[in-house]
């Protein structure tokens, strides 16, 4: 047994093995003249994996498809929604609460930097980066601690652009969109620049995007409801700046310096208008002056990276990264924010704002060709430090107190191959945790409990075993099992405190979730076929569920168990056309009693819909390519009187035409003008007030120059 022992402000002894990725379903690889699926590295998993060959299900997600989802649509979750069937269908909102992956949370990341901010789970680290800064999309389905902390559901890993040829090279790009039953308030605009270049051991890029929002508007032509409390994107302006510079010390080491800050902020030009549903009637939003200040996500990230592919034999990597992100949610006179030493009871106005600072490194050394060049080995350390709070803006109360999270994981991963058909993967990684927080005085609400402070640490071993079987020179075997660590939001936790003496070092909901992925499954590929198939079981014997308090979500500490199934079949049936289907299944109960059973469905907040998704990609000429995708999201029983799921299906297109200077696309989302009530607003919201249509069908226009 490999021991490793560090010093930090906290110390440790431990050791590790990193969870074992995987194999790859996705029509999005290139494909040579015999349409063969070119290797493809997937840098999210820590060992440069390549893709197809090992036992934990990835996806990429390259820029072709990115842009040519972009050209549909201007929301970033309803690009993952469509290209990840296990990823429940976007909220349309600036939230990403209740848009679950497998089930439960996935842990987001540029170029490895985590985005998401477990502590106090805000819902919005999906909007940190522009999708026009990102060259593709890697993500592991199923729990994992490749990263670290927060990959119960799995890991969404925006991989940023990089230069491309040795000469300056330029890019820009322009794009209008209006729902088809047009009003001038619903008008979209958007652009994007480029600058890139190599020149000599320099290269560089800079990038700059801004999009402009209008309203949304339904198939029946009515404004769609706007969400005063977690926020919107639309009625919003968004930019983002990219950086990106890299010098060559010499043929094997690289120093690279990037940055990105996003900023996204609401107009504040609408009210909502609250809808019913009992009679089926969706909110609205009418012209007005909200209360309090628009709301907006700010997120800067920064690294600085070195690497030598020949230290000894050895590949090298050492990454030094912040993350600074600011959330602020709109407001209303919620019953948790009331207090009547303040104002009147009922007419307390108030609006939340997590702020959360980031600080990391991470440290990875493989080495390949071990034993007659059986054997590949990865190991590493990481190193986080996380500090978060939740503020209330009007008043300057604290909410959710300071708190620091630290974090050390030191990792071994080994992948032998121990035939020319059979492989073998394993591994652990063990997580050191400590979290400090400050003795504090909770809200009125819930009784201002004084709460003594406290120091826990917890640890946890996660392992992880899989292997890869090539049956035949088409079919391809494999199965994995890997364990992923979270907190529960500790955020939620801390400022429920409702009972008096409570001790931060004994409050057992502080307690970590380790989840089990289990997971197994076939690739097939024959000719102008592929198509692969996976079932999965995702256990926590003490997970975290979202249930909704007196208008709040507030967490549960509950054994959950969830199972499923993906597939993805494809067919080239002739010379540049691909047609594909992909079905997703997920289903999952908790322990309702806490008698160790569980007993009760996940409602919508936590577990998504079953979807079928059919795409036919088509590539006529060099200089004309169409696509046109299908969803169909399953009826689905729900717990609750009020909460249920009517299926719908939705259809959209692209067309792209190269000029002679470059290309016009026009995309369509909603083709049919389907009518629908979103997935969360009928499964996971009994509201009035978030009872939201989607979006009728927009036609988008769009031209792209690179010089």
């Amino acid at each position: 047994m490999l021991r490793l022992r560090y010093s930090l402000p906290l110390s440790v002894l431990s050791f590790s093995l990193l969870p074992l990725t995987a194999a790859i379903s996705t029509a999005a690889q290139a494909q040579d003249t015999n349409n063969q699926l070119e290797p493809v590295t997937v840098t999210t998993t820590r060992g440069n994996s390549e893709a197809g060959e090992t036992p934990q299900k990835i996806t990429v997600i390259n820029r072709d498809e990115i842009e040519q989802q972009m050209a549909i649509t201007n929301d970033q979750a309803q690009v993952l929604s469509n290209l990840i069937p296990s990823y429940s269908p976007s909220r349309q909102k600036l939230t990403n609460a209740g848009e679950t992956f497998r089930g439960r949370d996935p842990l987001f990341l540029i170029d490895g930097i985590p985005q998401s901010n477990p502590l106090r789970d805000g819902s919005r680290d999906g909007y940190t980066i522009d999708l026009a800064m990102v060259e593709r999309i890697e993500v592991i389905h199923g729990a994992s601690a490749e990263h670290g902390l927060g990959a119960t559901g799995g890991i969404i890993n925006f991989v940023t652009r990089r230069p491309e040829g040795t000469d300056l090279r330029q890019h820009i790009g322009v794009g209008v969109s209006a729902p088809t039953d047009y009003e001038s308030d619903g008008l979209s605009y958007e652009t994007d620049y480029r600058l890139e270049g190599i020149h000599g051991d320099w290269d560089f890029l800079l990038g700059g995007a801004y999009k402009s929002r209008g309203l949304f508007y339904d198939a029946d032509g009515r404004a769609v409801g706007i969400d005063q409390a977690q926020g919107d994107t639309m009625d919003s302006q968004s930019y983002d700046v990219f950086m990106k510079v890299g010098y060559w010390l010499d043929d094997t080491q690289n120093l690279e310096l990037s940055m990105n800050r996003f900023e996204l902020e609401g107009n504040h030009d609408y009210v909502g208008i609250e809808g019913d549903r009992a009679n089926g009637v969706p909110a609205t939003s009418v012209k007005g002056d909200p209360a309090g200040d628009p709301v907006r996500n700010e997120a800067l990230t920064t690294s600085l990276s070195y690497r030598n592919t020949d230290l000894a034999g050895n590949d090298v990597r050492l990454q030094l990264y912040t993350q600074r992100f600011r959330a602020r949610y709109g407001g209303d006179t919620f019953g948790t924010f009331q207090d009547p030493t303040i104002a009147p009871a009922g007419t307390l106005f108030d609006q939340s704002q997590n702020e959360s600072d980031k600080y990391g490194a991470k440290f990875t050394l493989t080495r390949d060709g071990l034993l007659d060049g059986n054997l590949k080995a990865t190991t590493g350390l990481d190193l986080l430090q996380d500090e978060t709070s939740q503020i209330l803006a009007q008043t300057g109360r604290e909410w959710v107190p300071e708190t620091e999270f630290q974090n050390a994981a030191p990792f071994l991963q080994l992948n032998y191959q121990a035939t020319d058909r059979l492989s073998l993967h394993g591994g652990v990684r063990h997580e050191y945790a400590k979290l400090d927080v400050d003795t504090y005085t909770t809200l009125a609400s819930y009784g201002s409990q004084t709460v003594q402070g406290g120091s826990p640490r917890f640890e946890e071993t996660l392992f992880n075993a899989g292997v890869v079987f090539q049956a035949t020179d088409w079919a391809q075997l494999f199965a994995n099992y890997s364990e992923g660590f979270g907190m529960p939001d500790v955020g939620r936790v801390l400022r429920a405190v409702d009972e008096a003496g409570q001790d931060v070092d004994d409050y057992v909901n502080l307690e970590p979730i380790v989840t089990d992925n289990r997971e197994i499954g076939a690739r097939l590929s024959q000719g102008a076929v592929d198509f692969e198939v996976s079932y999965y079981e995702s256990d926590s014997d003490f997970g975290s569920r979202l249930a909704l308090r007196n208008g709040v979500f507030e967490v549960q500490r509950e054994k959950t168990e969830i199972h499923g199934v993906e597939a993805d079949l494809g067919w080239r049936f002739r010379e540049g056309h691909r047609l594909s289907a992909s079905y997703a299944h997920v289903s999952g109960k908790f322990d309702s009693n806490d008698n160790g059973v569980v007993d009760t469905r996940l409602d919508g907040r936590n577990i998504g819909p079953d979807r079928l998704t059919v795409r036919w990609q088509a590539n006529w000429s060099p200089k004309l390519t169409t696509q046109v995708q299908g969803n169909h999201y399953f009826s689905r029983g729900i717990p609750g009187p009020e909460l249920g799921f009517d299926s719908y299906q939705l259809f959209d297109a692209f067309a792209g035409y190269r000029l002679g200077k470059g290309q016009v696309t026009v995309g369509v989302e909603n083709l049919f003008n389907e009518q629908y009530i979103t997935y969360f607003s009928q499964a996971a919201s009994a509201l009035d007030s978030r009872f939201f249509a989607g979006r009728g069908r927009v036609v988008s226009l769009g031209y792209n120059l690179d010089f």
